[in-house]
């Protein structure tokens, strides 16, 4: 089977055609595995070339999920910066539930300034974490829009998380290990976050 087997659509967003990979975990069990039992970053830094042949071939924008070791990582690519962290969140999102029957009841816009873009993608996964846990919502899409100063504004549609079919555990929180959001020498950006289930 290869690695790009396994691929379903998901319709988060409705507007855009996102596909999710779906893959075994080698051992989910094992919460004492050794660090060197740990996904090694260079096979980590190997599986984002073959993603970025993969968007070289036409994936404009995307995100999917990796196994790592007693918590999971999201990976996401696009052609902008925001763009990008929107991908991190769907993937995010898609990794432990299905909100297309969900209704917004009310959209929440916040603006972050941070000193990195890996900074930003962190303070944007909790925040949505923070909703998660302390509110009860989860998005039902996302948005994020540049602003002048390097900053950006995410707009959050927000519904009840029991709208919401639950398919995974809920994330806890954002890893600052093995962090990356970074354009590539062709200007298209990916990134990768790990995540404490």
């Amino acid at each position: 089977m290869s690695a790009w087997s396994g691929l379903v659509p998901v319709p988060f967003p409705a507007a855009a055609r996102i596909q999710l990979e779906i893959l075994p975990r080698a051992d989910p069990l094992d919460l004492h595995a050794a660090p060197g039992d740990r996904e090694d970053p260079r096979e980590v830094d190997e599986e984002l070339a073959r993603l970025r042949e993969r968007l070289a071939a036409g994936a404009d924008q995307g995100h999917r999920t990796v196994p790592h070791t007693a918590d999971l990582r999201i990976e996401a690519w696009a052609p902008t910066r925001e763009a990008c962290l929107a991908e991190a969140v769907r993937g995010l999102v898609d990794s432990f539930a299905v909100v297309a029957a969900a209704r917004p009841r009310h959209t929440a816009e916040r603006r972050f300034l941070a000193g990195s873009d890996e900074d930003l993608l962190v303070a944007i996964i909790d925040e949505v974490i923070y909703r998660l846990d302390a509110d009860g919502e989860i998005p039902a899409a996302v948005t994020v829009r540049p602003t002048p100063d390097g900053g950006v504004i995410l707009v959050l549609p927000l519904a009840k998380v029991s709208e919401a079919e639950i398919t995974g555990a809920a994330p806890k929180a954002a890893s600052l290990h093995d962090l990356r959001c970074a354009p590539d020498a062709a200007g298209r950006w990916s990134c990768g976050i790990t995540i404490d289930v």
